[in-house]
Parts: structure tokens; sequence; C-alpha cells
């Protein structure tokens, strides 16, 4: 195998590497979105968690 056959097919590899990190990231972004939108998980007290992060505040969720 030449060095412009390897390049080639590591050209080839990187792009469909990207296009599948793409696909992940957006099915990640679906996923959050339908959870919130569903009443499932409700991201904003996960967000609020660093502002108000006391040793006396409640706990988020309960197992």
């Amino acid at each position: 195998m030449s060095a412009e056959t390897i390049r080639e097919l590591q050209a080839y590899g990187f792009f469909f590497f990207v296009v599948f990190l793409v696909f992940i990231l957006y099915g990640y972004c679906y996923h959050l979105y339908k959870s919130e939108k569903t009443g499932r998980r409700d991201y904003e007290k996960y967000s609020n968690l660093a502002l108000q992060d006391d040793i006396d505040s409640n706990v988020l969720e309960r197992k």
C-alpha cells in the first residue's frame, strides 16, 4: 500500500467518524429535548445546581 492510499483511507475514515459523531450529538440533543418536553426530567433544576450549592440545600432527586 502506498502512502497516498493510506492518507486517502485516513481522510475517508475521519470524514465518516465526524459524521457519526454529529449524528450522536443531534440524537443526544433530541433525547434531552424530548425528555424535558414529556416531563420525565426537568433539566432546569440541574442547571441551577451550580448556583444553589449550599450545605443545607435540598436534594434534587430521591432514589
